[in-house]
């Protein structure tokens, strides 16, 4: 176990569920759409945690530590039961375990009752059932729980609701339904299972409340998310997701590496940010005629035609645009004919062999090749002697890119990059959760390391809510 100290062209679909009044909570500083608990994506995303994930999150409770006789005889911890019913059945292993947690509260409690064992998914158990009826003596049982409310999760609900529009109890998508006295319209899937698993209001909204405390998280300054469905690629930047809408920007600019999938709710929470359509260093001309060079978010006007051929580009490299085009990128310096490297470049000194980035005739020093790989990839270094390096002006040290993973080597340490600062990642758990990766880090020196100033902690502590358990 790890250890911790501390195709891209793109369409946004709004859903259904905005067509229809919420439901306010008088207890919840939120609002409740009785008509749009889950999407299908998050519902069926039988590859959201891995059996390794699982495990680790069961320790908010005591789960972690239990196994269980399984419907074969073999005794199972409760991390492969819920993982094993989820890839059988394809259903989301944090939907059944949202579902533990809602009807018995079993993944964050301490010191569950044999009764709350025995009925952990409530299945089978409706509003007037007795659970000492012995018709229900089959399904009686963690293993047996968990199996048997997927199955029929599968078999029935999701089965009926692709051959027929609805299920068992007449609820499906665009279909009105009286729930506990409210007239709901459930828009998909996962919401029309939700209330035929259970027809209450309350319940329901407990659901939400215990997914949104889980799984629904605001991702750092820097990250890039793929919808799982789409394969479109999201920069996560100041509290928007821009959409990149063409590959060699994409490739441009980021790197693949650090994309994260996610499911399209994920994205879909975020409100919509300017487009990155452009690679890194295109020349961009504007209606009045100016021409710009883009530098990743900075667009750096050409004072006048001379500094254009100063510069040795070509006019066939211009892109005509609109100032629309343009908005997203804020001024920078503007290029004239004395400008040195506006594009930037890699310089490294032929006597001690260190390298530094020169960009307008500023210097950058860099102290480390995992910064130099992460910042500019295969960009051709220039040797020069050491008295020329001296003539630029000494700027601000390169650093590495938000949304970076790094750590120093030798120490369990590891923090993200984000507007510039490093953020500890405090547990094994937040890092799962994230969607990072452990091939994802960047392990390099203690300077490297330090030039980011230290930011706040990402961890997987949750503020407790009170939740009521749907059974008893």
């Amino acid at each position: 176990m790890h250890r911790f100290f501390s195709s891209l062209l793109l369409l946004t679909i709004i859903i259904n569920p905005l067509l229809y009044p919420s439901v306010a909570i008088a207890e919840e500083d939120y609002s409740f759409n009785p008509h749009y608990l889950l999407s299908d994506d998050d519902m069926l995303n039988v590859d959201s945690m891995s059996l390794e994930q699982i495990q680790l999150f069961l320790t908010r409770g005591t789960l972690a530590d239990l196994s269980f006789v399984d419907r074969d005889g073999a005794t199972r911890s409760a991390a492969e039961i819920i993982y094993n019913a989820a890839q059988t059945f394809e259903i989301s292993p944090r939907f059944l375990l949202v579902l533990l947690q809602r009807e018995q509260s079993l993944v964050e409690d301490d010191s569950p009752t044999e009764r709350q064992l025995d009925w952990a998914m409530g299945y089978a158990v409706c509003d007037s059932c007795s659970k000492e009826d012995p018709r229900l003596a089959k399904f009686k049982g963690f293993a047996r729980q968990v199996w048997y409310a997927a199955e029929r999760i599968r078999t029935s609900y999701l089965d009926d609701l692709e051959s027929r529009g609805y299920t068992e109890t007449g609820v499906g998508p665009g279909i009105e339904k009286e729930i506990d006295g409210t007239i709901v319209v459930p828009v998909n899937f996962a919401t029309s299972s939700l209330y035929t698993y259970t027809p209450h209001l309350h319940g329901n909204e407990n659901f939400v409340i215990i997914w949104d405390k889980w799984f629904t998280r605001d991702y750092v300054n820097g990250t890039l998310l793929q919808d799982s469905a789409t394969g479109a690629v999201w920069l996560i930047q100041y509290g928007v997701a821009r959409p990149i809408t063409s590959q060699t920007a994409f490739y441009s600019r980021f790197d693949p590496s650090l994309v994260i999938p996610v499911s399209s709710t994920e994205i879909e929470k975020y409100d919509q940010g300017a487009p990155i359509s452009f690679p890194n260093y295109s020349l961009l001309r504007s209606p009045t005629g100016v021409v710009y060079l883009i530098v990743d978010d900075e667009r750096h006007g050409f004072v006048s035609q001379e500094a254009f051929r100063a510069i040795g580009f070509s006019p066939d490299e211009i892109i005509d645009v609109t100032w629309e085009d343009l908005e997203p990128y804020t001024e920078g310096t503007p290029i004239t004919a004395e400008s040195i490297y506006p594009q930037g470049a890699l310089l490294q000194d032929s006597t001690t062999g260190g390298i530094v980035y020169v960009e307008n005739g500023v210097r950058h020093a860099i102290y480390s090749r995992e910064i130099l790989q992460s910042r500019f990839g295969n960009l051709p270094i220039v040797s020069v002697s050491s008295e020329d390096l001296e003539t630029y002006e000494r700027g601000v040290d390169v650093t590495f890119p938000d949304g970076t993973l790094v750590a120093v080597i030798g120490s369990p340490d590891v923090f993200v990059v984000s507007d510039g600062q490093r953020l500890p990642i405090m547990d094994e758990a937040a890092f799962l959760l994230y969607g990072w990766k452990w091939d994802q880090i960047v392990w390099t020196n203690e300077r490297s390391v330090l030039l980011h100033p230290l930011g706040n902690a990402i961890s997987s502590d949750f503020v407790d809510e009170d939740i009521e358990v749907a059974s008893n």
